[in-house]
């Protein structure tokens, strides 16, 4: 199966701000970004997408009825949320750094516990019969599975970015067919 993973378009919250599984908007139109990514996925795809607003909303421009599962939604930073970056306590977000992996930000989820619910999404998807999906989700759920997938060391995981509204195309035994192919804003 062919998997077109999306990263949602840029949404409407303050540069540097920590803002994880908060549900906020996009800071564009939704449809318009819509409009850009359709160009880049097979016709008539199943979609799924993370419930949170800022894919929701490009998920049902993408689709009449889009599949929403909670397992494709943003790591959960706890206190964190919502608040400037720069305002997190220095020694509490080193020792993220130090296990990004393993840590978990007060009241929050550690990137473990994201990526087994996101990977018990996609081994769901390969019963799916189709030959292609696309999915809307988030950067830090496609960091964590690219990193999985390629099997890099959770202290490099922060080298992998993905862009606002860009599309990733893989086929789902792993191999990677492209990255950021496209990027709808």
């Amino acid at each position: 199966m062919e998997l077109f993973l999306i990263r949602h378009p840029e949404p409407d919250v303050p540069e540097g701000t920590c803002y994880g599984r908060s549900d906020i908007g996009l800071a564009g139109d939704a449809g318009v970004s819509a409009a850009r990514l359709r160009t880049h996925l097979p016709a008539n795809i199943p979609v799924f997408s993370s419930p949170l607003q800022r894919c929701r909303s490009v998920a049902e421009h993408l689709s009449p009825a889009p599949t929403l599962d909670e397992r494709l939604v943003e790591m959960h930073f706890g206190e964190w949320e919502m608040r400037p970056w720069e305002d997190i306590d220095k020694a509490v977000f080193d020792a993220w750094v130090a296990d990004i992996l393993n840590f978990t930000p007060p009241g929050g989820e550690s990137a473990a516990q994201m990526l087994a619910r996101t990977l018990s999404f996609f081994d769901e998807l390969r019963a799916v019969e189709a030959p292609a999906a696309a999915v809307v989700t988030h950067g830090g759920v496609l960091r964590v599975l690219f990193a999985h997938w390629l099997e890099v060391p959770p202290k490099r995981w922060p080298r992998f970015t993905f862009e606002f509204g860009a599309v990733s195309k893989v086929v789902l035994d792993g191999r990677i067919c492209g990255w950021n192919i496209s990027t709808a804003g």
